[in-house]
């Protein structure tokens, strides 16, 4: 307003200036004469200024007029709440949050959700082994809701990723949905987590579950030594690219048990010393080692069966990939872009081959993850021998990279998490897009992992002030321990992640 007052102002100085000039004594016009000599002019007559008297109003009018839409047009950019404002005001109470801060709280919500839901499993688990399929089938039920509002929250992210929807509000409640229904996942552990707890009896002693773990632990002993030997005749048998995705299973798998055999140690000791919370923390941690373990080892064998299956499929997929290929160039396909992808096609052929031919080491899943891609269309893969191949490989992708993110879990973030549960979700109707899901996961996983590191810091020590136990690192990178209390810290599964409870002294 200041500016607009300076400007009207000025406008009225301007006129008061000329106002003299605008008639002579007999309201006669008249006209303005100039000089051409500048040393003697002759005093101007006041009258001449009379033609620039309208000009000068309307400039200043106009200047007035100019400075007061300025100052209406700054005023609303400092008050407006919308994206592009300069200054905007605080939201008022009650209001939702801006999509960047909803964002960030939904990939929170889907990792906690999907971490939490992975405990529950390796509890249910070993409750399972301990009391049988009829006595854990609520608890069962109560997990599988769990899961299914949990993959309702990652579908919904995935068509978030995608862009749908489109427009900022409901961007904004899709975001506030998946929120909800990772919250209702938690719910639902939450209603049966105190009947679950009572089943188990941990807090009356953990002698009977011990044996299980125990039981466990020494039959995954003889099966990780087997796995060694097995892994270096894959190495020695295909190209390196066959076991990459599996490389350090063996040695993350010995890790994961070194940490199971301390913690079961200490569960009985503390069992025998009647500190029965310590002791039934103990146990969930060896349990939840023992589980990953078991999925390091069981990576392993299950890619050596794959790469068997594969070796033995890779003959008749390249017949049936002829076939594809020889329907592209009849009369109905000799135009569009599977005519276009021809010359492609046959060269990845040619070059597969030409590598089998040669007999050098070689990488089955991957020549036919070749194969299958080089096929035109893609979508044609729907039946026969190459359909049966696009399942496999994608099946071989899905499953390792989801041993990954459970073994990795506590450095990956959400959005690995949805491109893997999408992967699995489309495995039995879209295999080629699984597969492409699955390897991006894989991609988002690993990256997580080395842009965060491990969680884990050697600084902390337990109750007692001890060091870490031996193979803490791997137990918290696995997402079994709380980085900021491993020694001490519950477990999450059933139920919901709280502070230990302190044993009676």
């Amino acid at each position: 307003m200041r500016v607009a007052h300076a400007v009207v102002g000025g406008a009225a100085g301007v006129v008061w200036l000329v106002l003299p000039g605008m008639t002579t004594g007999t309201d006669t016009p008249v006209a303005i004469t100039r000089s051409t000599s500048v040393v003697a002019a002759p005093p101007q007559d006041p009258t001449d200024t009379a033609d620039l008297v309208l000009p000068l109003l309307a400039v200043g009018a106009a200047g007035a007029l100019a400075g007061y839409g300025y100052l209406r047009r700054v005023r609303r950019a400092r008050d407006r709440t919308t994206p592009g404002g300069t200054a905007g005001v605080p939201p008022p109470a009650g209001s939702v949050p801006p999509s960047a801060e909803l964002d960030e709280r939904a990939g929170a919500a889907l990792v906690a959700a999907d971490d939490r839901i992975r405990s529950a499993r390796t509890e249910l688990d070993f409750t399972r082994a301990r009391f049988g399929e009829e006595a854990v089938a609520p608890f069962a039920r109560a997990l599988e809701d769990a899961e299914a509002e949990a993959a309702a929250a990652f579908r919904m992210r995935q068509r978030y990723d995608e862009g749908i929807p489109e427009e900022p509000a409901a961007r904004r409640h899709a975001l506030a949905g998946i929120i909800g229904r990772c919250e209702e996942a938690g719910r639902r552990l939450d209603a049966v987590a105190g009947d679950f707890g009572r089943l188990r009896g941990l807090e009356e002693g953990v002698g009977e579950a011990l044996v299980v773990a125990e039981g466990r632990f020494r039959e995954l002993t003889g099966r990780t030594a087997a796995a060694q030997s097995l892994l270096a005749g894959l190495r020695a048998r295909y190209a390196a690219t066959a076991s990459a995705a599996v490389a350090g299973n063996v040695e993350q798998a010995k890790d994961r048990l070194v940490f199971a055999t301390d913690r079961l140690n200490r569960a009985r000791q503390e069992d025998d010393s009647g500190r029965l919370a310590a002791a039934a923390r103990h146990l969930r941690a060896a349990e939840g080692a023992i589980a990953q373990a078991a999925v390091l080892v069981e990576g392993v064998e299950r890619l050596a069966a794959e790469l068997r299956e594969a070796e033995a499929m890779i003959p008749a997929v390249l017949t049936g990939a002829e076939a594809e290929l020889a329907s592209a160039r009849g009369p109905a396909g000799s135009e569009g872009e599977a005519f276009s992808r021809l010359p492609h096609a046959d060269a990845v052929l040619a070059s597969v081959r030409h590598e089998l031919t040669e007999g050098r080491p070689h990488d089955p899943v991957g020549v036919l993850r070749r194969i299958v891609r080089a096929t035109v269309p893609p979508a044609s893969a729907r039946t026969g021998v190459v359909a049966t191949a696009a399942h496999l490989v994608a099946r071989s992708a899905t499953a390792a990279t989801a041993d990954f993110v459970t073994t990795h879990r506590a450095a990956v973030d959400a959005p690995a998490r949805t491109r893997l549960v999408e992967a699995r979700r489309l495995l039995a109707g879209d295999a080629p897009r699984a597969d492409t899901l699955a390897l991006e996961a894989r991609e988002l996983a690993e990256q997580d992992v080395r842009v965060r590191g491990n969680p884990f810091t050697a600084a902390g020590s337990g109750a007692l002030g001890t060091g870490p136990t031996a193979g803490t690192a791997g137990a918290v990178l696995g997402g079994l321990l709380p980085p900021d209390d491993p020694e001490d810290g519950a477990p999450t599964g059933f139920a919901a992640p709280t502070a230990p409870p302190a044993d009676p002294e």
